[in-house]
């Protein structure tokens, strides 16, 4: 029994000082319990009648090699030194590997004693990773008797002490440049170190609208400046707007990122294409009324043409008629010759007191004629040749410019509708060959 009892405790102290030595961690001071891992490797017996025939251990004995103090999984810190050595049941010289064996862990290959120093450089370079499981086969043969051998695993993975802060990042460069109207949309994403990221605050260097909010990690930021929002007193027709984000842990660590956006003037494309449309049938309408206006004039100066025409046929008549009596042979056919041509000739005074030419008239008409022409060509010219046409402000102030000008020329002629012709007679009209002909430019 006494020999039992020391025994054991000689075991129970060896694997204390086992305790010790491998949990051995250069930068720390703590020292962890580790549990002894009950071995299963059977013992053999000789045989059960020499324990029956004697009450000592000395009939059992290990057959088998193994390790007492075998651990299946260590773990270390990053920078800390494991010196482990392993314990055989047997006595003899043997010879010790590894395989599968991490970067920086070695072996004594006469008394298998197990050294590591996890340095920070081995993480940095990539060739150790944390949080991974290392299995490394530890094997043991007996010199001089191949047979007598060993092959078990152990665990070994790596941990880091440092605290690693958790940053922002944005997936947007940090200069913007858009226009007014357009919309920024972008994520707020978040590396996440020891401790994540909780709560996202932000803030401008100005007071925006329409902006939505930003709180946690992965949310959209988004913000479409109005037509407005770059003035006319801003330097260069730019405005520049300063967002800062911030994220903070629940231990109050906080990060910020930022970006510029650099916003420049721009043309507010639906309200210049009202304005657009409006001068169009503004100069439309104007074309419609000095059409009408073209044709009373056109009719007034046919008509008095018309009036004149009859005067000078009649006193034509009138004169030649005279002509033909005088020489007739009665007499009182002859006194009525003799008076028809001073009728005739009284009848030109007569001619331009009830019909005078009407020169101004058709001056005017011809005026009226070549500014209808020359808006119609503005119209033409000034066309919209694209779905949003960069040059719209300026062909609508072209418009608006030549329609004041015409405007002015033709103060005094007199405007209006025709009710009883729609706008096709109209253009039927003006544009007959007749009237073309009458108003055609003479070289």
């Amino acid at each position: 029994m006494f020999k039992v009892v020391g025994l054991a405790f000689i075991m129970g102290f060896s694997n204390l000082f086992f305790l010790k030595e491998t949990n051995f961690i250069a930068p720390l001071s703590k020292v962890q319990a580790v549990r002894q891992i009950q071995d299963t490797i059977p013992i053999a017996k000789r045989d059960t009648a020499v324990l029956k025939n004697k009450d000592t251990l000395a009939g059992i004995e290990d057959t088998v090699l193994r390790i007492n103090n075998l651990q299946p999984y260590i773990t270390l810190a990053a920078d800390s030194v494991l010196l482990y050595q392993p314990e055989l049941n047997k006595e003899g010289k043997y010879f010790w590997f590894l395989r599968n064996a991490p970067v920086g862990l070695q072996i004594n290959k006469d008394n298998g004693r197990i050294s590591f120093k996890a340095s920070k450089s081995y993480f940095l370079s990539g060739k150790l990773k944390y949080d991974h499981e290392y299995r490394v086969v530890l094997g043991v043969n007996k010199i001089g008797n191949p047979t007598e051998r060993l092959d078990t695993s152990f665990i070994l993975m790596f941990y880091n002490t440092e605290i690693i802060p958790s940053k922002l990042k944005l997936s947007v460069s940090p200069v913007i440049t858009i226009e007014e109207g357009d919309t920024l949309n972008f994520k707020v994403q978040c590396d996440a170190g020891s401790f994540p990221i909780e709560n996202i605050t932000y803030f401008s260097n100005m007071p925006l609208k329409n902006v939505t909010s930003v709180r946690h990690c992965d949310d959209d930021f988004s913000w479409s400046p109005g037509f407005d929002f770059v003035k006319d007193s801003d330097s260069g027709k730019i405005k520049i707007v300063v967002l800062n984000f911030v994220g903070a842990t629940r231990f109050q660590s906080r990060d910020t990122a930022q970006v510029k956006v650099i916003v420049k003037d721009a043309l507010n494309y639906p309200l210049a294409l009202s304005a657009y449309q409006t001068e169009v049938k503004l100069v439309n309408r104007y074309i419609l009324e000095l059409k009408y206006s073209f044709l009373q004039l056109d009719k007034s100066i046919k008509r008095i043409k018309d009036t004149r025409t009859t005067f000078d046929v009649t006193a034509s008549a009138t004169t030649l008629t005279g002509t033909i009596m005088t020489t007739s042979t009665v007499t009182n056919t002859q006194q009525v010759g003799k008076i028809l041509p001073s009728v005739g000739i009284s009848l030109v005074p007569i001619k331009e007191a009830v019909s005078p030419q009407r020169v101004y008239d058709q001056n005017q008409a011809s005026a009226v004629r070549t500014s209808i022409k020359r808006l119609e060509y503005r119209l033409a010219d000034n066309s919209l040749i694209a779905e949003r046409d960069p040059a719209i402000v300026q062909k609508t102030n072209q418009l608006k410019d030549e329609l004041k000008q015409i405007q002015l020329q033709l103060i005094d002629v007199p405007l209006g509708l025709n009710n009883d012709m729609t706008e096709e007679e109209l253009d039927k009209y003006f544009n007959s060959p007749k009237v073309m002909k009458k108003y055609r430019l003479k070289h």
